[in-house]
């Protein structure tokens, strides 16, 4: 596995939009709204990986959540894989608790499933895959 993105909540996407450009240099490649998960994102490369804002569309979004109970910042890690299903049964067996058994569409073209964060000492992390063309 490698690290593909890095996910960070953000309040106001636009005024994040500005300060990442500033920082690294360039502009997003990507924005994109992801309605099943009521978010807007914002998608940055640096090097090998990839740094992604996330802004809540709806109050009751996971992201809106994350920001009542904490403030901007990492939200979470994601790792791509080259099979989603059978790295979800290996971690399952290792003891991981999985979010969502059934991988879901999420940004930038990607299929993904979460970890609980309890099992992650306190990361929620990501695994995607590439979606394929019949995906």
């Amino acid at each position: 596995m490698k690290i593909e993105h890095i996910g960070v909540a953000v309040k106001d996407i636009r005024v994040s939009n500005n300060l990442f450009e500033k920082l690294l240099g360039s502009p997003p490649y990507k924005e994109e709204e992801v309605s099943s998960e009521k978010v807007i994102t914002s998608f940055f490369e640096s090097g090998d990986v990839k740094i992604e804002l996330l802004q809540a569309t709806s109050p009751d979004s996971p992201i809106a959540k994350f920001l009542e109970k904490r403030a901007e910042g990492i939200h979470h890690i994601a790792f791509e894989v080259d099979d989603i299903g059978k790295e979800v049964e290996r971690l399952k067996e290792e003891g991981f608790e999985i979010l969502n058994d059934v991988p879901k569409h999420g940004a930038d073209h990607k299929l993904v499933v979460f970890l609980h964060p309890k099992s992650t000492n306190g990361v929620l992390v990501e695994l995607c895959q590439e979606k394929k063309a019949d995906e």
